[in-house]
Parts: structure tokens; C-alpha cells; sequence
């Protein structure tokens, strides 16, 4: 493949897929060790620490895009990955339950600040048009692998080692992204087309509040976070103290929830050559608002078994797929090319606001008013995004099936404005 030819690239792209496997295991790892501390209260602890998780995203991440290109970057992804392997490294020696939820703040405000830098490198590094739009395909694909995969990595190392030796990898994992980077030449910023940092900021949430489209996408993340918050902040507590399973258990079904997101996502190409992005995403936003039904029953049934769950969460896995993969189609073809980046930006802080509004349901609630009315909560939250999403997404504004719509956000660029300013 011709992009994967190219060695800054390919450096960059193994920094960025190692990154995240480090922070899906640590995701993993993290779980067990609220468990550990915690027993009964894990599914509080957990939720606390994602919405620290959450908020630092929201905050960090646009302020991050607004000043990337008066920092050097290669020098601040490096500091990034060393920030985030060192608080890797010492969360298995921590012993108080706020050890954790300082310990994240600090690796999660260091995440939240490399994925929109390295998303601003991309375009810098890959300057043919096809091979930038492959190249945001692969950054994409590499997040949906790692939701799905992680679990199943960590799930055979757990049969051979404790949990706590999950984080030594990790760090290590680390590690070797910022030495990818060090050996990758990233090329000086461009200037923005906004010239304040407010308005760089807020360009991409602004383009999201005036396109219908997106603006659907805006509810759908609500429904990925409803189902997905039962997934990651719920499976430890249910599948621990319900199922009466292992740590090596857990792991196990999260895998299947990422089983369902796999086989769909390698589904998914064909269909979205032939099938509009909208019809599909609201599939999955169907099969979400079913799966969350299903956990309800689940539990109000009392059907506490292994089989039942794997179904449920496997159906979760495979919405969340249906929703979040044809999402970067969406984006590229509702503005123009130098705005792809603040797109995409507001897309990262947006949809992880929606997860800051599920995971302290699935968490404070889960523990205190158990799994039936916190699901059924999370389910109704699921419906309304559905439901808010096909009437903010009109039918017939597709988006990215078949037809590319005109962009809608173009910005002049800097050599343009010097040549009008020349002639004048």
C-alpha cells in the first residue's frame, strides 16, 4: 500500500497504534484494579475515573488543536507518551482509591492532548489528497481495532499474569510510541486560517452546530455512550460478583462485545459503498437501543448467565460498529479539506462529552441503585439519542452514500489572500 510506504508515516501511524493499545489495556487493567480497591464500590471508582477521563477530553483536547501550531510538535508527542508511561508505571503501586483518580487525570489530559496533535501532523506529513484521506481511514480503523481487540489481549496475558503486570507493558508500550515519534521528522505547523485561538477552538463544534448531518452525529454519540458506558464501566461489578467470574472472566467478555464491533466493521466497507452512511448509522443505533433493552431484561429476569450476557454484549459491540465506522465518511464529505482536522477534533471532544454525561450514570448510580434501574436509564438515554438524531438528520441529506455533497466549511488559504492582496 502506498501510504504505508511512506516512513515518517508509517512511524507516526505505529506511535499512534501503540499508544492506544497501551490505553485499551490500561482501560482494562484499570477496571481490575478499582475491583481490588474498592470490591462491591469497583463500578463507582471506575465511573469516577472515566469521568475524570471524559473531562479532561472535553477540556483538553480543543485547546490542544487551538495551539498545536505554535508548539514543536515532535518534541510535545514525545512528552506525551513519556507523561503517560510514567503514570502508567506507578498506578499498580498506588494504594488509596484518589491515587487513581489523580494518577488518570494525569495520563488522560496527556491523551487528550496527543490525538488532536497527531491528527494536525497528518496533513503536513501526507500531502497527496487520496493518501490523506487513507491515511484518516487507518487512524480511525486503528481506534475501532483497539476498542476491540484490547480486551482480548488482555485477556490471554491474564491467563499467565496478574493484573498489576498489565501496566509494566503498557508503560513500555509508551515508550516505544515516543521513540517512534523521536525517529519521525514532523515538519513546523501551518498557520491556521484563524488566527485566534478561540476561534480554532470552537471552528469545528461551530461547523457541527449549523450541518443537519452532523448534528445528528452530535445524538448518535449519545446512543454509542448509553450502550457502551454497560460495556466498559458495568462488565467488571456483573461479570465479578453476578457470573461469580474471574479477572481473566472479565476480560473475556469484553472481548465479545469487541467480537460484535469486528465483524461488523469488517462488514462495513462493502455496505457503505451501496448503502447511505445515515441508514446504516441509524441502524446501529437500533441494534444499541435493542441491546441496552436486552441488558434490562437480563437483569429484571434475573437471567444472570454467561451465555445471555455474551449475546447482549456482542449486540452492544456490533451497534457501536454500525454508529462509529462510517462516522470519518460523514465528517470528510461535510467539510472542506483544511478544515478535516477541526472536524475531526470536535468529533473526539464531542462524542467523549456524551460519555461524560453515561459514565457517572453507569458508575455512581450502578452501584447505588443497582444494575436494573441504572440500564433502564441508560436505555432510555439510548432511545432519546435515536430518536433526536432522525430529526436532526433529515432523510435526505444522506451525506456520504453514493453522491459527495459541496463542502460546507472552506477556509482561503494564506498563498490565496497574498496573491488577492498583491493584485490589490
Amino acid at each position: 500500500m502506498r501510504l504505508f510506504a511512506h516512513r515518517d508515516y508509517r512511524r507516526l501511524f505505529g506511535a499512534q497504534v501503540i499508544a492506544l493499545f497501551g490505553t485499551g489495556l490500561t482501560t482494562v487493567a484499570l477496571g481490575l484494579l478499582a475491583y481490588d480497591l474498592a470490591g462491591p464500590r469497583a463500578g463507582m471508582v471506575l465511573g469516577t475515573a472515566l469521568t475524570i477521563k471524559m473531562v479532561m477530553y472535553v477540556v483538553i483536547a480543543p485547546l490542544a488543536a487551538a495551539y498545536v501550531d505554535r508548539l514543536p510538535r515532535r518534541t510535545l508527542l514525545v512528552l506525551l507518551d513519556v507523561v503517560r508511561g510514567a503514570v502508567v508505571l506507578a498506578l499498580p503501586l498506588i494504594t488509596e482509591v484518589w491515587h487513581v483518580y489523580l494518577l488518570i487525570g494525569l495520563l488522560q489530559a496527556a491523551s487528550a492532548a496527543f490525538t488532536p496533535t497527531f491528527q494536525a501532523v497528518i496533513p503536513d506529513i501526507v500531502t497527496d489528497e487520496s493518501d490523506y484521506t487513507r491515511a484518516l481511514s487507518a487512524s480511525q480503523v486503528a481506534s475501532t481495532m483497539e476498542s476491540l481487540l484490547s480486551p482480548v489481549l488482555a485477556a490471554v496475558a491474564l491467563t499467565f499474569m496478574t493484573f498489576d503486570r498489565l501496566f509494566l507493558g503498557t508503560s513500555a508500550g509508551f515508550l516505544i510510541s515516543a521513540l517512534l515519534v523521536l525517529l519521525t521528522r514532523v515538519p513546523d505547523a501551518r498557520p491556521s486560517a484563524h488566527t485566534k485561538a478561540w476561534d480554532k477552538a470552537t471552528a469545528g463544534i461551530r461547523t457541527f452546530l449549523r450541518t443537519p448531518r452532523l448534528r445528528g452525529v452530535m445524538a448518535l454519540n449519545l446512543v454509542v455512550a448509553a450502550a457502551g458506558s454497560i460495556v466498559v464501566v458495568n462488565t467488571v461489578n456483573y461479570v465479578r460478583d453476578r457470573l461469580g467470574g474471574s479477572q481473566s472472566d472479565v476480560a473475556w467478555m469484553l472481548a465479545a462485545s469487541g467480537t460484535g464491533t469486528l465483524v461488523a466493521a469488517l462488514a462495513l466497507p462493502r455496505v457503505l459503498d451501496r448503502v447511505a452512511a445515515r441508514t446504516v448509522m441509524m441502524t446501529g443505533a437500533g441494534v444499541l437501543v435493542g441491546g441496552t433493552t436486552g441488558a434490562v431484561a437480563l437483569v429484571a429476569a434475573g437471567l444472570t448467565t454467561w451465555i445471555g450476557t455474551a449475546v447482549v454484549w456482542t449486540v452492544i459491540g456490533i451497534g457501536m460498529a454500525l454508529v462509529i465506522t462510517p462516522t470519518g465518511k460523514v465528517l470528510r464529505t461535510s467539510v472542506g479539506r483544511n478544515a478535516i482536522p477541526e472536524a475531526f477534533a470536535a468529533q473526539f471532544s464531542l462524542s467523549h462529552l456524551a460519555w461524560l454525561v453515561t459514565y457517572p450514570v453507569a458508575g455512581w448510580l450502578g452501584t447505588s441503585g443497582g444494575f436494573t434501574l441504572t440500564w433502564s436509564v441508560l436505555a432510555v438515554l439510548a432511545a432519546a439519542g435515536t430518536i433526536g438524531a432522525l430529526l436532526l438528520w433529515p432523510r435526505h441529506d444522506e451525506g456520504a452514500a453514493g453522491t459527495t455533497p459541496p463542502p460546507l466549511v472552506r477556509h482561503t488559504p494564506r498563498t490565496d489572500r497574498a496573491t488577492l492582496s498583491k493584485a490589490a
